[in-house]
């Protein structure tokens, strides 16, 4: 009997391996177990200012070129080694891109980068590639978008970002009162920041809701609620919220709703005009607060890559740039690097000395 009333739009179903057919083919291996378990603890205890330290998310805008971004992950463990005492750096690991239109949607969604959208692959490479990063005894932080991908790669990753496009969406704060990471919630597009402050609450309390479990099978998922949801700042409607006033003021907002004054500051996006040239700018004035008595930031973010800024998509894939962006504009290595370790150099005798905030 013909269907009259649901799929209208719906042109195919393809079947999806479901999250531990691919966790049986790229298992997650014991060096990397141990990164994430010693990642995450090194995140949560910065967060409870037991580490003094500061955490760094810092890498592409988005992955597209496994062999590049390996590459550049090589690079950031060598430069996490160096200024381990003062900085934990986390390699920005992100594969997923909300469009505001339209666009690439990032590497799961169209590995080949060509409109055929292969997600099966794609997760299975993705996950591979998180899981050699980890390997490499580099933590990986990721933005959580799509709410069922994490149950394919969730066990690799350190750290994770709700954007500013769905800090306020209820299915995001559901999923993040479950997820195993810390979770840095960004303000709105618009410079809002009660939409983060609100799904931070959210999400520190229990919730339940549909997803699918192990097996792909549709399920309803029962939560704990995430204690260690944050306040990403990282600018909007126009101007920038990293300076000594927007970062005081979400201190007295984060007061008001009874949450820890934990602040990471996003160098790229609304913060430096999506300027790449900016955000070392950014990261310094960061160190400055620091250095001048600031207790609430705890962490920042940089988008870099090997080369600086970004190019468009080429209909032939072989005239890509190696290690540029095809999203975001980054900083390039030489730049990051340098940034990187003028900041440890500045903190390295603060940090330790650091008061604690007042507890709201």
């Amino acid at each position: 009997m013909s269907q009259l009333t649901e799929d209208l739009n719906i042109l195919a179903t393809d079947p999806m391996p479901s999250p531990e057919e691919i966790k049986a083919a790229i298992p997650l291996s014991a060096q990397a177990e141990q990164t994430v378990l010693q990642g995450r603890r090194a995140v949560q205890e910065i967060l409870d200012r037991r580490d003094a330290r500061l955490f760094v998310i810092v890498g592409p805008c988005s992955i597209h070129d496994p062999l590049a971004g390996l590459d550049y992950a090589r690079r950031l463990k060598a430069l996490a080694d160096k200024v381990s005492d003062t900085l934990l750096l986390v390699m920005r690991v992100y594969f997923e891109k909300p469009r505001t239109s339209t666009g690439w949607k990032g590497f799961i969604n169209d590995p080949h980068m060509n409109d055929s959208f292969c997600i099966d692959e794609g997760m299975a490479r993705a996950r591979r590639f998180l899981l050699e990063v980890n390997e490499l005894g580099l933590p990986a932080g990721t933005e959580a978008l799509d709410p069922i991908a994490p149950q394919y790669y969730g066990d690799l990753i350190t750290w994770s970002a709700i954007g500013a496009r769905t800090a306020e969406s209820q299915t995001h704060r559901e999923m993040s009162s479950g997820l195993s990471t810390p979770v840095g919630f960004k303000n709105a597009t618009d410079g809002d920041l009660d939409v983060a402050i609100n799904a931070i609450v959210s999400a520190s309390h229990p919730h339940s809701f549909l997803g699918i479990n192990a097996a792909g099978q549709s399920a309803i998922l029962r939560t704990r609620g995430n204690r260690y949801g944050h306040v990403v700042l990282r600018g909007g409607g126009g101007r920038p919220n990293y300076d000594t006033v927007s970062v005081s003021l979400a201190e007295q907002a984060l007061q008001r709703a009874k949450l820890a004054p934990n602040l990471v500051i996003d160098c790229s996006h609304g913060n430096s005009w999506k300027r790449p040239e900016v955000q070392p700018l950014v990261l310094k004035d960061i160190v400055s607060q620091i250095c001048n008595g600031n207790r609430s930031i705890v962490g920042a973010m940089l988008e870099s890559f090997i080369e600086g800024g970004n190019q468009p998509i080429p209909e032939n894939l072989s005239q890509l740039r190696y290690g540029c962006s095809v999203t975001d504009a980054c900083i390039d290595w030489e730049t990051t690097e340098a940034a990187i370790l003028a900041a440890a150099q500045e903190l390295r005798n603060v940090l330790p000395k650091r008061e604690r905030p007042e507890k709201s």
